[in-house]
């Protein structure tokens, strides 16, 4: 028996795997869930080779389970990528042509007054919870600085350096930190915040808390921004995409691309920066939250044709 319960041929290898993925900082538990699959079937079927009729004949079995979410297949891929590395040069990496096809995203696109009239509303929230005085700071970050949903609900108390006027993300998407300057305004915001928040919660542990002291959920986070949407007497549309807290980021990537463009400055030049703030791993990231510009697709869609890796598999995000 090994480590994570392999029984198929590939086991050892599937565990020599997996510890050189925990080594490179990736402990997912999707990349060992599907794996087991593979294994699981390779056991059923008497699969002994790690060639193409074996992969593929998993990936069109996995198929029917998983429709068109395609990520997992980066594991088998990647997985038959470092049985090369180890000298087995003969085993199949699976084709391209089995990644998944572009869904474009359809944010919903906040306008100047819906962001207004949301504060607005988030400002005079009543609740029996740490919300009532950390939803202002908690969207604000996520409007002013960009930062995932996840990013803020895992910020750390210690994390937050007012004096400094940063906070510091660390570990985010693809085990990636980075520190964000931040300005005047959202240090207040933070501050009036902080200062409730520690009287009353004096060895919590993340900057933003739940009733319990307990970090914040995404559920919690959902829920607090569709109350606030709604108190704030913002339309719903009645069909298409509907506002979620993640279109805050949206339009922070977007906003500053049309302002740089308003002030003639060259986008090209400051891409790179956004993309470092916003904790791209690329510039193919970044192309991704700023195609809902129309103007920036107008006049830059020839680096974005240059880009061959813009079409990113499902799952990211």
């Amino acid at each position: 028996m090994n480590g994570h319960g392999f029984t198929s041929v590939f086991a050892t290898d599937l565990d020599a795997y997996l510890a050189f993925k925990e080594k490179m900082g990736f402990y997912g538990k999707s990349r060992i869930w599907y794996l087991g699959k593979f294994d699981a079937y390779c056991t059923e079927h008497d699969r002994r080779v790690f060639d193409r009729d074996t992969v593929e004949g998993w990936v069109t079995a996995q198929l029917e389970y998983s429709g068109r979410y395609r990520s997992w297949m980066s594991y088998i891929r990647d997985f038959g990528r470092w049985l090369q590395t180890q000298g087995n040069n003969d085993t199949y990496v699976l084709s391209s042509r089995w990644k998944a096809p572009f869904v474009p995203a359809t944010p919903y696109l906040l306008t100047t007054c819906d962001i207004d009239c949301f504060f607005a509303a988030a400002s005079q929230l009543k609740a029996q919870s740490p919300w009532q005085w950390q939803a202002v700071a908690f969207f604000t970050l996520m409007h002013s600085c960009g930062l995932r949903t996840g990013e803020a609900r895992a910020l750390g108390a210690d994390h937050v350096d007012l004096d400094g006027g940063h906070i510091d993300i660390h570990w985010s998407k693809g085990k990636r930190s980075r520190r964000l300057p931040l300005t005047g305004e959202v240090v207040d915001v933070l501050a009036a915040c902080e200062q409730t928040t520690r009287t009353r919660f004096a060895s919590r542990r993340t900057f933003f808390v739940s009733a319990a002291g307990n970090p914040v959920t995404g559920t919690a986070v959902g829920t607090m921004f569709n109350r606030i949407w709604d108190q704030a007497g913002l339309r719903r549309p009645p069909g298409g995409q509907q506002p979620r807290p993640y279109d805050f980021r949206h339009h922070f990537a977007y906003a500053n691309v049309e302002k740089w463009m308003a002030q003639g400055v060259d986008v090209t030049a400051m891409l790179p920066y956004l993309a470092r703030y916003m904790g791209h791993a690329s510039l193919d990231s970044t192309y991704y939250y700023i195609h809902t510009s129309g103007d920036f697709l107008d006049a830059y869609a020839h680096i974005t044709c240059q880009s061959q890796s813009l079409l990113p598999e499902v799952g990211f995000e």
